[in-house]
Parts: structure tokens; sequence; C-alpha cells
């Protein structure tokens, strides 16, 4: 395969991974108001490690949720600042 074409993959890859990881906090959230079934925090934290760490930071802040739990505030935001190094490395 082409590098662009690996490229575009790896985009749209970046793009699902976020998309889901804002859906899983928010759903987390609102399964906490609720009283309903709960995502792990360690699903929450793979997601993110999986390159969802944007959605996930996003998803902290629309739903106001994990925003005071040192593993999050800072684990989440550090985890999409060595994503980020690592996306400009690789270019």
């Amino acid at each position: 395969m082409r590098r662009y074409h690996l490229m575009e993959i790896f985009v749209y890859y970046l793009l699902a991974i976020n998309i889901l990881t804002f859906i899983m906090f928010n759903l987390d959230k609102w399964y906490a108001a609720t009283g309903g079934w709960r995502i792990s925090e360690r699903s929450l934290i793979l997601a993110c490690l999986a390159g969802g760490a944007l959605g996930g930071f996003l998803g902290m802040k629309y739903a106001h949720h994990k925003t005071k739990k040192t593993l999050f505030f800072v684990g989440i935001p550090l985890i999409g600042i060595l994503q980020l190094i690592f996306v400009i490395w690789q270019l």
C-alpha cells in the first residue's frame, strides 16, 4: 500500500476512535446520573490510549465527567500530548 493510503486509513481511525471515546464519556455520565450500568474507568482510559485522547478530553469537558479525578484531568491531556508528538514524529 502507498504511504498516502495508510495515512488516510489512520486519519479515519483517529476520527472514529475519538468519536467513540467522546460518546463513551457522555454515556458513562448519563449512566451515572440515572443509576444504570457504568463504563469502567479502565475502558475509558484504554479508549484514550487507543488514540481517543482528544475525544476523551472533549467528553470530559462537555459532560463535566471525571474532571476531579487526577488520573483523568492530568492523564488524558498527557496521553493526548504524547499521541500528538507521535503523530508529528511519523510525518
